[in-house]
């Protein structure tokens, strides 16, 4: 009677967690905390498929250099908001530099799934969209 009271109890225990593993996230955002890079508000949507930026100042440039040393985001802003996709991105840890002239504001994002997959989907809807029009 103990033994069967104590396989509930971990059951119940364990029940919660699995439905947590299966809802991983896409990307983790590690935030530069320095105050020199208080005025960027450094953060990603819901999904956690976009890098979304903020400043009250000019944000010139932003680019991301990943783990084999190469930039997959090179990109010339000149404006306050900035929105990157992070689809596209190879697995891995990306330390991205946001360009403030004279500042420069260095943090990481981590993509932890490759979304190949979804985004086969997403060619897939949208070409069948594109066949259902006259």
């Amino acid at each position: 009677m103990k033994l069967e009271h104590i396989i509930i109890f971990f059951v119940l225990l364990a029940f919660p967690f699995r439905q947590l593993q299966a809802q991983n996230d896409f990307a983790i955002l590690e935030k530069n905390v320095n105050i020199r890079a208080k005025g960027l508000i450094q953060k990603l949507n819901t999904t956690k498929d976009t890098l979304i930026l903020k400043s009250d100042s000019m944000i010139n440039k932003v680019y991301a250099v990943n783990m084999n040393y190469k930039r997959e985001v090179d990109l010339s802003v000149k404006n306050k908001t900035v929105k990157i996709p992070l689809k596209k991105l190879s697995i891995g840890k990306h330390v991205f530099v946001a360009v403030q002239s004279p500042v420069r504001i260095v943090f990481v994002v981590k993509i932890l799934r490759d979304n190949s997959v979804l985004l086969a989907m997403e060619d897939k809807n949208n070409l069948a969209s594109k066949d259902d029009k006259p």
